[in-house]
């Protein structure tokens, strides 16, 4: 509620503001007009108000705000404030001046000490984000190792990066079921102390071999013609059981098993895992009895270039261990055109018209021609490393004679005349002449054979009292001090040395080195009357072969596991021939279906 004073204040603040309200007159307080006029005011006379100042009809009009306002009429405001030209204080901020801008300015360049900075900024941001972004990816790859694959290889099953996987069931390269104790073995030949590299007890229940479903094995799928075999390998042919790998020979529906009456199994570490040097050993419970012969059980080794069963892998490269140039890497052993050396045409196979060879002549040898598709590597002298897949055998087994029997080889290319290998105290020995001999085959047309004959544990088969027996093999490769000796029944059977395979110059060849190739294991059991025949009268079928364990042994300062090993590269070649090596229909490296051409070799036809 306001009060009559306030009324009186507020009428006063009205009337300066030329409105048209009424001022109401107060009896206490005289009006301005007569304040004005009164002479007794002016001289301040008793009974009148005095004036110290102006009077104001409100206690606002000397604020601020006051002073700056502008009336709301812009007429009262005067002609030059309504003129655009009329000149103000703050003009020089806002309006350009060429003459004085150009004083200041330097003349628009920008190389001043300020634009070179801002384009230093610039430069090293720029800089910073192409490296960044560009730069380092691009040294990343460049720099980065490649992963070892410690055996594996994509194409083999395993993932694209090559690494082994790690997968449950105790799958490293030591199976975690190896007992301790078998962590080390002492060398058969020298006494020293070996070490555990790789084991697979196969005590994991169940497991399966088809194509990547193991990091270290593979079941192909596939029909073993080049020994004429009566069986179809199948993976379903092949698991683990009670502790032990079983391969299961057994009979089948011929529409039902590609047109074949048979099926077994087979297992691969090809491409997976590769060992060179050292010692490999096996236990194994043979399939059938120890008298019925006509199975073919054997567990072996083969250079990873070739790959078993697959025919153009191998056409050129088995049974060779060979790093010469000469007449031993031509078709037949003999130079092209001729019938010499003499000893290549004679005293050979009575199934090829007594000739020595009717092998292709190895395919990539030390005289392939420069350029020429060579995996590597290279002498010192230009030339290429001879390669090759040599086979070296744990065992396979036979019943001769109503007795049960291993034989334990190695196959060789090229051939000594009439496959004489030179057999003297000096180059072999065998340790228990009252159960191994050598055998008597010593070689064919396609190989050359050095094979001891040993009377197995006549218990351990499938059908007697099957227990396990130990089989393998020690070998080291190379020229020097170089050889294979081989186990069975846990005892060491027999020996051949390098210099077994010396130099021929009947032939003309020379000496040829215990595989120095990465080598891969093989385990199979086969059905072919090309091996011994077979007692169909008397076999038992199905028919299983069982594996314990496969352990590999190397020296402490001899490790070298891989099947891409720098000395002896095989991954590059394979992928560049993926077809041949995945392809067992193709029968030969030339054959109509895949149709490659064999590398130029400098004896035959130059380069």
């Amino acid at each position: 509620m306001s009060t009559p004073l306030a009324r009186q204040q507020y009428s006063a603040v009205a009337s300066s503001s030329n409105s048209n309200l009424a001022v109401p007159s107060s009896p206490r307080t005289p009006s301005i007009a007569s304040a004005s006029t009164s002479d007794d005011a002016e001289r301040g006379s008793p009974g009148s108000p005095v004036m110290c100042r102006s009077p104001s009809p409100s206690p606002y009009l000397n604020t601020l705000s006051d002073k700056f306002s502008l009336n709301p009429n812009p007429a009262d405001w005067g002609a030059s404030a309504l003129k655009i030209g009329t000149p103000e204080p703050d003009d020089y901020l806002h309006n350009p001046d060429p003459k004085r801008d150009l004083k200041s300015d330097q003349g628009g360049t920008i190389c001043t000490a300020r634009g070179i900075v801002n384009l230093g900024c610039l430069f090293i941001l720029a800089t910073g984000c192409i490296a960044l972004f560009i730069g380092f990816p691009v040294a990343s790859h460049l720099l980065s190792h490649k992963p070892t694959t410690q055996g594996g290889f994509n194409l083999g099953g395993i993932n694209a990066t090559g690494q082994l996987p790690v997968i449950l069931g105790n799958r490293g390269l030591i199976d975690v079921d190896t007992p301790k104790d078998a962590y080390t073995k002492q060398s058969y030949m020298s006494g020293d102390a070996l070490e555990l590299v790789f084991s697979d007890e196969f005590n994991t229940e169940g497991r399966s071999f088809y194509a990547g479903d193991d990091p270290y094995w593979e079941a192909p799928s596939l029909h073993y013609w080049g020994t004429n075999d009566l069986e179809w390998y199948d993976p379903m042919a092949v698991t683990t059981k009670n502790g032990a790998l079983a391969i299961t020979l057994s009979k089948q529906d011929p529409a039902t098993n590609h047109n074949l009456s048979y099926q077994s199994g087979m297992i691969q570490s090809w491409n997976k895992f590769c060992f060179t040097g050292g010692l490999i050993e096996t236990s194994v419970i043979l399939p059938g009895s120890n008298n019925v012969h006509g199975l073919w059980p054997a567990v072996w080794t083969m250079g990873n270039l070739g790959r078993a069963g697959f025919g153009a892998s191998l056409e050129g490269l088995w049974p060779y261990s060979y790093d010469s140039c000469d007449v031993g890497t031509l078709s037949n052993q003999t130079y092209p055109g001729q019938k010499t050396p003499l000893a290549a045409t004679e005293n050979g196979d009575p199934l090829y018209g007594g000739v020595l060879s009717f092998l292709p002549g190895q395919r990539l040898s030390a005289c392939t021609c420069p350029g020429e598709s060579h995996p590597g590597p290279v002498h010192q002298n230009g030339s290429y490393v001879g390669r090759s897949a040599p086979e070296i055998d744990i065992f396979e087994a036979t019943v001769d004679s109503g007795v049960g029997k291993v034989s334990q080889s190695a196959q060789w290319a090229p051939f000594d005349a009439a496959y004489a290998w030179f057999n003297t105290t000096d180059n072999y020995a065998i340790y228990d002449p009252n159960n191994t001999v050598l055998n008597p085959y010593v070689g064919g047309a396609y190989q050359q054979t050095t094979s001891g004959l040993t009377v197995t544990n006549q218990d351990c088969y499938e059908l007697d009292k099957a227990c396990s027996s130990v089989y393998g093999f020690e070998y080291v490769p190379g020229f020097d001090n170089a050889y294979i000796t081989w186990i069975s029944d846990d005892k060491r059977v027999w020996t051949v040395t390098a210099g077994g395979l010396g130099p021929d110059p009947l032939t003309e060849i020379s000496a040829r080195p215990i595989p120095q190739e990465p080598m891969y294991i093989i385990a199979n059991l086969g059905f072919s009357v090309s091996f011994g025949g077979i007692d169909f009268a008397n076999i038992q079928l199905p028919a299983t072969m069982l594996i314990d364990y496969i352990r590999v042994y190397q020296p402490a300062n001899a490790k070298n596991i891989g099947c891409d090993p720098p000395g002896f590269p095989t991954a590059a070649y394979i992928d560049a021939y993926k077809e041949a090596y995945t392809n067992f229909n193709l029968t030969s490296w030339g054959s109509p279906q895949y149709n490659q051409t064999v590398p130029k070799n400098k004896l035959n036809g130059g380069c």
